[in-house]
Formats: C-alpha cells, structure tokens, sequence
C-alpha cells in the first residue's frame, strides 16, 4: 500500500498528519514504538497455550477509546523507539523462547515500518504471526498484511455508531469494521488448529460493556448473518474494568453484572457460534501487563 509520512492515511481517520514532524492522532510519529515484548500468558488458550503468546505491545493507537484497558501505552504512548531490524530481532528471540506465535498488538498505526521487520524476520520465523487489532482498520491495511499475518485477532467493538462515537469518536466504526474483518476472512480462511493452538484464521473478539448487552446480542445477531457461525472463532468477553471516573459516561462507571454477560453468552450459544467465555471474575486489573519496557 502507498504510505506518505508527512500525510498520513493509515488508518480510517485519515488524519493528514505530517509524522515527521509531529505525532497523528494516533500518537505515532515516524517509527515503531514499543512498551513490552515478552511471553503473555493471558490470550485465548489456542493463541497463548502452554508456552505463552511471544506479545509485542506497541504504543500509540488511532481508536483510543475512553475506556481503554492499558491506557499507559494507548493514550499516553509510553514506549521506547525502536528500529525495524530491533524489532525483527526481537521476533526471533521470542521465537527462542518457545512462543506459541508472534502476536502483534496494536500495530496499524505502525504498519509500514512492522511491515519490513516482518519481511526481515520471514525467512528464519516458524510461528504464526497474530495481528491483534481494534478492528477499525482499512481494507488496504489488511490486504498489505497478505502473506505476512496467519492469524487476524480483531475486536468488534461497538455495533451501534452512536455507541462508537461516544466512547471513539468513530461513528463509522460499525461499517469499517465490519468490511475489514470480511477481508480478513478471505484472507486467513477458516481456523486451522494444531494440538490445540490456532495456527491460521480468525478470532473476533467482542467485550460485552455495562448496559450495552442488546447492542452485543444485534452484534452477535450480525456476525451470524454475515459471516457465518465457522469461519472464525468468537471470543466473547466480560473483562471490562473501569479505569478511572467517566462523568460523561456514568454507565461505564461499573463492571459488567452475570445476568448482562449470561444474556450475551446465550444468544451465542443458541446463534452456534463455538469459541472462548470468561467467567465475570475476569474482570480484574491484574491481567493488565506492566508496560516497562521489558523485551524491547
């Protein structure tokens, strides 16, 4: 895909912004920044296993959410800069380390310069690779990943647009998400699993919010009639945390209740979907990494 530095389009936002002298609304500038590479033991068992997930965290991202679960590295992108071929580096030492796969989080912003660390890490990596996104991203930014990323792990996060603008200030959410995973399905195909680790295809991942549980069983509803109930896994989650005061969103000022998350876990049940469940204890702070640098 074309890329332009000094006017970026990269994501749906399509900013403008000159990354060389100053960041976009992502945060990103000109170069890969990163918060923590390590092994995390916290994803869906097909992806993190026995071995754990060899997870680069990077900083910066063009969703924000007000309700972000690691906000350090997200809306405040704390971080270190790093070189493509540091970052190709560290996909091997993972790979050494025994990861079940290299899972990239947040990296759409980045894509250009997380591009060639892949093109230069490809020949000597023997994992898959997880690109582990909000699901708000171009249909060009997916295609560019061809060839390079096994496993797409995309959120879909809000199904209505009012939702989405609230809490993204991305009305558009719904429909670039939902063309953006369409894409991702034909590129990864169906789930290929081997001794229980997922090693190409789709997990959709969506995480159930306070007072929002019609809007995720229409979201269920959708991904049925669209998509299909086995061309991907769902991972349906209940680990919202609220992260601080949102005085202009009193709802997200709570945890989710066992009947909002049962309600949701039903309709998928009953839709067939086959896939991941949290019980509602998982929402706890205690599986937000430290972002302190380690591995990069």
């Amino acid at each position: 895909m074309e890329f332009s530095p000094t006017n970026c389009t990269l994501c749906p936002r399509r900013c403008g912004a000159d990354r060389t002298k100053h960041a976009g609304f992502c945060g990103g500038g000109d170069g890969i920044r990163a918060a923590r590479a390590a092994l995390h033991h916290w994803e869906e068992p097909c992806i993190s296993g026995t071995n754990g997930s060899g997870t680069v965290f990077f900083s910066g991202c063009h969703l924000r959410c007000c309700f972000c679960q690691n906000s350090p590295i997200f809306l405040e992108n704390a971080g270190k800069a790093i070189p493509p071929q540091r970052l190709a580096e560290i996909f091997l030492d993972l790979q050494a380390q025994n990861a079940h796969n290299i899972n990239l989080v947040t990296a759409s912003h980045l894509l250009p310069w997380v591009v060639d660390a892949l093109e230069l890490a490809k020949p000597s990596l023997h994992i898959p690779v997880v690109w582990n996104c909000g699901g708000y991203e171009t249909e060009e930014c997916v295609a560019a990943l061809e060839g390079l990323v096994d496993i797409f792990l995309p959120d879909f996060k809000f199904f209505d647009e009012q939702t989405a603008r609230a809490y993204a200030n991305a009305p558009d959410y719904p429909q670039v998400a939902h063309r953006a995973i369409a894409r991702m399905l034909r590129q990864v195909g169906a789930p290929v699993m081997e001794n229980g680790i997922l090693q190409s295809g789709c997990i959709i991942r969506h995480l159930v919010l306070p007072s929002h549980r019609h809007e995720s069983i229409a979201l269920l509803h959708h991904l049925a009639e669209s998509f299909g109930t086995s061309q991907f896994l769902l991972s349906l989650m209940s680990q919202y945390t609220p992260m601080g005061e949102f005085p202009a969103h009193p709802e997200l000022n709570r945890r989710i209740t066992k009947m909002e998350y049962n309600s949701v876990l039903k309709t998928a049940q009953e839709l067939g979907f086959e896939g991941y469940l949290q019980d509602v204890s998982a929402a706890q702070s205690r599986y937000t990494p430290d972002f302190n640098g380690e591995g990069v």
